[in-house]
């Protein structure tokens, strides 16, 4: 009987032809990429600056949005808006009130330079917050009353004369610390809106128009800067500067030199 003959096979593998197939697969992946980049690049010429907004608040904090799982895109694309609860400011306004903080932190340095351990200046996202503080050796007010010392007056004075042109609205703040008003009669209540009074009536004498005081109110101990209630540096005036972006600042050197 006679043995079969064994029979073998050689299979040549040839992988994308003669200069392979890889670089097409990565070619198609940039073609992809460039296209979703310019996409991108077109929706976004074509939303408001308010829009841009809401899309840089979502990679900061991407749970702003109401409904979750969709595609900021995909909702523009279908309605042409973006549903956000983003309520900042657009980044002009910001920098517009950076630079105004800026600048009041500056006055403090040069025109209050003595006075300038009595004024903590803060910018919150819509508003700066002045606080101007009483010390035991640079008091703002005369012991258990609502009357401004010189130094007081004078800060009041410089302040007024930069915020009286700008577009902006003020609320004055009388504090106190926790300690009992040595009065006797006259509590804390009475005596931090009093002294509120007294800076807001300071203010209009130094030209502030009346109607950009948006409120005068006392607050007593309510609301300490310091962690010690009874730290006398509680006691102090706040002026809170709202920005009215509505209108447009008022130049200082066309009221210089109108007739």
């Amino acid at each position: 009987m006679s043995t079969p003959p064994i029979i073998i096979k050689k299979v040549k593998k040839v992988v994308g032809g003669h200069h392979g197939g890889s670089w097409k697969i990565a070619y198609a992946d940039f073609l992809a990429g460039m296209m979703t980049f310019f996409l991108l690049m077109w929706l976004i010429s074509m939303m408001s600056p308010k829009q841009k907004a809401s899309i840089a608040a979502y990679f900061r904090k991407f749970n702003i949005f109401k409904k979750a799982g969709i595609s900021m895109l995909m909702e523009y694309y279908r309605k042409g808006t973006i549903t956000s609860s983003y309520t900042g400011l657009l980044p002009e306004k910001e920098m517009t009130i950076k630079k105004e903080a800026e600048k009041l932190k500056k006055i403090v340095e040069t025109r209050l330079k003595s006075l300038k351990e009595n004024v903590l200046i803060k910018r919150q996202r819509n508003t700066i917050r002045i606080e101007i503080i009483d010390l035991l050796n640079k008091p703002m007010f005369l012991s258990g009353s609502a009357e401004l010392t010189p130094e007081a007056k004078k800060i009041l004075d410089i302040f007024a004369q930069e915020l009286k042109d700008l577009p902006v609205s003020i609320s004055v703040e009388g504090h106190t610390d926790a300690l009992p008003s040595k009065r006797g009669k006259i509590g804390n209540w009475e005596l931090s809106t009093a002294r509120a009074l007294s800076a807001m009536l300071e203010l209009e004498k130094s030209g502030v128009p009346a109607k950009k005081i948006k409120e005068v109110v006392g607050y007593a101990d309510n609301f300490p800067l310091f962690k010690n209630p009874r730290d006398p540096r509680n006691r102090r005036i706040s002026l809170v500067i709202h920005f009215n972006f509505e209108n447009k600042l008022i130049s200082k050197t066309q009221n210089e030199t109108a007739p």
